[in-house]
């Protein structure tokens, strides 16, 4: 067993310091981080120009390559948007997820602050759930076969 990892027989595990709950949803990956810009050009160009990033202008961000289980979106948002829910909300991320329904499920029964919407789209389905800080975060089940 690696160490830092202790076994319990609740389901329940920890690395270090924070417990970990086995047998339960979990994330699958990063399905994107998305930024605020106060001047949204001229940030994606700075990223372009500074980091290489090969930037859509449709939507001033990019889609790195998919790997199994799915891709991961890079993107800058407006300063005023309300996608990302709090205005001092600098980013949000996105997470990859199996079932959408179960994970918001899960949230809810947790006592988390999970978002009465579910985006569906030719992208997958969408949901949002806030974090103990008030950090809203995406939950992305994508598409079957992709």
């Amino acid at each position: 067993m690696p160490l830092g990892i202790s076994p319990t027989t609740s389901g329940v595990r920890t690395v270090g310091e924070c417990p970990i709950v086995t047998g339960m949803q979990k994330v699958t990956g990063i399905g994107g981080v998305f930024l605020r810009g106060r001047d949204r050009a001229a940030l994606c160009a700075w990223y372009a120009d500074q980091l290489g990033i090969d930037i859509d202008e449709s939507y001033c961000g990019t889609e790195f390559g998919w790997s199994p289980g799915g891709s991961t979106t890079w993107a800058v948002f407006p300063a005023d948007t309300e996608y990302f829910g709090r205005r001092d909300q600098p980013y949000m991320v996105n997470y990859r997820v199996d079932d959408l329904a179960a994970m918001l499920a899960q949230l809810r029964s947790g006592g988390a602050e999970v978002i009465d919407e579910i985006g569906e789209t030719p992208y997958g389905r969408f949901g949002w759930a806030v974090d103990p800080e008030g950090n809203r975060f995406e939950l992305w089940q994508p598409p079957a076969g992709r």
